[in-house]
């Protein structure tokens, strides 16, 4: 299985808008990827309520995985997003 552990780069965490823009790149991922908090249960990341439910706050680690193929590519996109805290997709997502 893939993974990458990461820090949350949005000041506000995966909150509101931050995790719309996560949800919307993890389902353009076109790999099935968890997200999880480092102590947690990991959760489908194309579910808006699922990483709502989170609560990742800012600057806390998580952990995004997949065992599909071609995860690799799409977890490290996924990862700079993250990391970045972009405020919108960038178009290699």
């Amino acid at each position: 299985m893939a993974e990458r552990r990461v820090n949350v780069g949005w000041a506000e965490g995966l909150h509101a808008r931050p995790a719309s823009i996560f949800v919307r790149a993890a389902t353009a991922a076109g790999v099935p990827v968890t997200i999880a908090k480092a102590d947690g249960n990991p959760v489908n990341a194309a579910s808006m309520l699922a990483v709502l439910g989170l609560g990742a706050q800012g600057g806390e680690e998580i952990v995004l995985a997949s065992d599909a193929e071609g995860a690799d590519a799409a977890l490290d996109r996924l990862a700079k997003l993250v990391a970045e805290g972009l405020d919108e997709l960038p178009e290699t997502v």
